[in-house]
């Protein structure tokens, strides 16, 4: 923080994990900071910050999804920061697109009081960022353990901290090596079949097909494939069918999931889809079993299934 400036930080970026994370960082520990989130704004949430704590115990604020802030919330926002406490951290976090720009109604409040920072890890720069995580953790992270976890698991953050803390408890006190990763998320299922999930039904329609005709070229067997997509839609309803506001914890918990990650991934998959074109998709997936398993050629009923299914809404 800038000499002579409040504690009043604007954090920016592509990840909403990362930016919850680095809010926190900057709280630091022992302080129990209030987290309240831009769409749920009701007023008055800066009343804490703005009035001396009977017993001086420190005070934090942190607003994530910062995008979403109602005018009322700007207004009360402008009206603090022309006074901010000295002694009370305001951390806001927005989530922005790769490469993507702080708001400019925000910058331009917190610049003249605080600081404003982009908060971000490049896929390159996953594995130093999972062996930097590890090692804070008393964790021996080897580095081709951290390469196959994120080959294993993906890119998101959320997922790669949560699959590295199983690891930790998995396998406490040892030096952690691929053959530990392999051990550990074997039976995630195939990496190919969650890619064409994930581009199938996140309307991706040429992804998916380059996935598909992967898996096909590969001779992979079409009913595993075809029951990589059936899981994956009985996934997405039973998320869709949760409410929205449900932290990810209880998403997962109720929706039978391993990871919170998945659960995020899955809720915004739901999102783009009605419940009533899931359902049609479920019967879309039960003609192609029934075809498949009466001879039919796999090579046209699985991409007519996954056209239908990266297909946007009508």
């Amino acid at each position: 923080m800038t000499p002579g400036k409040a504690p009043v930080h604007l954090l920016y970026g592509p990840d909403p994990f990362l930016l919850r994370e680095a809010a926190h960082e900057i709280v630091g520990p022992g302080v129990e900071a209030r987290e309240v989130a831009a769409g749920e704004w009701e007023g008055g949430e800066l009343a804490d910050l703005a009035t001396p704590s009977l017993f001086g115990e420190p005070r934090a604020l942190i607003v994530t999804d910062c995008r979403s802030l109602p005018d009322q919330a700007l207004r009360e926002l402008a009206a603090y920061l022309a006074h901010p406490d000295p002694s009370a951290a305001l951390v806001l976090c927005a989530t922005v697109g790769e490469r993507g720009k702080a708001p400019a109604a925000l910058v331009k409040l917190v610049e003249p009081v605080g600081t404003v920072r982009e908060v971000a890890v490049g896929r390159k720069d996953l594995p130093g960022w999972l062996a930097r995580r590890a090692a804070a953790r008393g964790v021996e992270l080897a580095a081709d353990a951290a390469a196959a976890l994120v080959e294993t698991i993906g890119e998101d953050p959320a997922a790669l901290a949560q699959a590295l803390e199983q690891l930790r408890s998995a396998f406490p006190g040892e030096r952690l090596g691929r053959d530990h990763v392999e051990r550990q998320f074997r039976g995630l299922g195939e990496r190919h079949v969650w890619d064409l999930c994930d581009a199938a039904f996140g309307h991706d329609a040429p992804g998916a097909m380059r996935a598909l005709w992967t898996l096909l070229a590969a001779r992979e067997d079409p009913l595993m494939v075809l029951g990589g997509i059936a899981s994956r839609l009985r996934d997405l309803l039973r998320v869709r069918s949760l409410p929205d506001r449900m932290p990810l914890a209880e998403v997962a918990r109720a929706a039978g999931l391993r990871f919170e990650w998945q659960a995020r991934r899955y809720r915004d998959q739901a999102r783009r889809t009605s419940l009533e074109r899931l359902v049609e998709i479920h019967g879309a997936v039960v003609e192609a079993d029934r075809a498949l398993k009466s001879g039919a050629d796999a090579e046209i009923v699985l991409p007519v299934l996954v056209a239908r299914i990266a297909a946007a809404e009508g």
